[in-house]
């Protein structure tokens, strides 16, 4: 990973420290090559402001890039996670059989990842990592005539936008992301009130509802936050995942959260996570999770969005006693249906391979004011509402995977998740 940049403006200057370090891979075309000059363009548009940035130079790239951050670049769980002091507080007798089967995996888990005293001990955490993403397929029809069917195999086809991520958390409740991927950035967090997120063509915006944990950092990062979310699931049996045994665990977000998310247009049905934990060595192979909202259309038909989210966890390595996994690999699909007959029903898969590059605990002095919200962030209610109300996203009707107002709005609004907010 790259954390200096030449300066741009002048030729003897000092580099410039990068937010978010780059792959090497980024830089391998040559520096006199069109697409290195470009990508020193993209590096010095980050650092520019808002409104100084130039407008997307491809309309297409950009739609796709965009949608790709908005599902699988910050998703957040189904629940809030609290911190207890214990995770399994008590006996895993007074419950009903899945429920206490359940918690004795979880226990096994937290041994596996390095003991619950060891996970109480970690106060902070830092990542640093690459990923490589790409849009892999769109897939439109006709709802009322399956015949006619139109496949769209995206050209992401260079082997994916490279780019790296940061990541800090303190507790379950702070935490900041930021992703930046081909020139495009993200940004999310949670300051323990409201989770939120930014990007440069879109306002700020928070989620609604209490704020969640993000979904990358329990896909490998933080142990004790997954125990502690998976402590309340029921366990569904077993099932074989790339040829591993392992303890196949559900957990449902109850109606009373699903209702603390939706709004007046937008009304979230369910949202489920899976969980896979080896029999063999008690740790997370596999997250899983899906949820569906329905958004009420300009014409008395509902349209759906069911997005899935499927992620493979490894490479797991000792850092300070406390086992945490170093790649992975995404698969997310975006299903849409219902709404005029002559929108059909859209499916779109993406894919994702990260790995973390540094891993650190207890950072020094990581105070609160890391984890400050931007600025111009509304509250809750007004962000939610300006996405499902208001503003139009800066892409264009041509663009490759035709990504419409209702399509974003609908994708934008929970910030949640999986469908990124999804």
């Amino acid at each position: 990973m790259r954390k200096l940049c030449a300066n741009l403006d002048r030729e003897d200057g000092l580099d410039t420290v990068l937010e978010v370090p780059i792959p090497e891979e980024m830089f391998s075309s040559g520096s006199n090559s069109r697409s290195h000059k470009s990508l020193y363009a993209n590096v010095k548009a980050w650092m520019r402001s808002h409104v100084d940035r130039p407008a997307p130079s491809s309309l297409g790239r950009e739609a796709e890039l965009q949608l790709m951050l908005g599902v699988i670049g910050a998703p957040l769980v189904p629940l809030p996670v609290q911190a207890q002091k214990s995770i399994i507080s008590h006996h895993i007798k007074e419950d009903p059989i899945e429920a206490s089967m359940a918690k004795y995996i979880i226990q096994q888990y937290i041994a596996a990842s390095g003991g619950e005293q060891a996970l109480k001990s970690v106060d902070s955490t830092y990542v640093m990592g690459k990923v490589r993403m790409i849009a892999s397929e769109v897939v439109t029809g006709n709802g009322s005539n399956t015949s006619h069917t139109n496949t769209k195999v995206t050209k992401g086809g260079r082997g994916g936008e490279m780019g790296g991520f940061v990541l800090w958390q303190k507790k379950p409740d702070l935490w900041c992301l930021e992703l930046v991927v081909a020139g495009c950035k993200i940004s999310a967090g949670s300051d323990g009130k409201v989770a939120w997120r930014q990007t440069p063509r879109h306002q700020s915006h928070a989620s609604r509802g209490p704020p969640r944990p993000l979904r990358r950092a329990l896909q490998g990062f933080d142990p004790r936050s997954t125990a502690s979310l998976f402590s309340n699931a029921v366990c569904l049996g077993e099932k074989a995942v790339n040829g591993l045994d392992c303890f196949v665990l559900r957990l449902d977000a109850q109606a009373a959260a699903l209702r603390a998310r939706s709004s007046g247009g937008v009304e979230i049905i369910r949202h489920t996570v899976w969980g896979y934990f080896s029999q063999r060595t008690g740790l997370l192979v596999q997250l899983e999770d899906s949820h569906l909202i329905r958004i009420k259309s300009a014409s008395e038909r509902n349209v759906y969005w069911e997005t899935t989210m499927e992620s493979s966890v490894e490479d797991y390595r000792p850092i300070d006693g406390i086992y945490i996994a170093h790649a992975g690999r995404t698969t997310a699909s975006l299903f849409r249906f219902g709404g005029d007959s002559n929108d059909g029903r859209t499916r779109t898969r993406m894919e994702e391979a990260w790995a973390g590059e540094e891993v650190d605990f207890n950072i020094w002095d990581l105070s609160m004011d890391c984890f400050l919200p931007p600025g111009d962030l509304e509250d809750a209610k007004e962000g939610c509402d300006a996405m499902v109300k208001g503003a139009r996203p800066p892409i264009g009707a041509q663009a490759p995977l035709r990504i419409g107002h209702s399509k974003v709005a609908a994708l934008g609004i929970d910030e949640d998740s999986g469908s990124t907010d999804e």
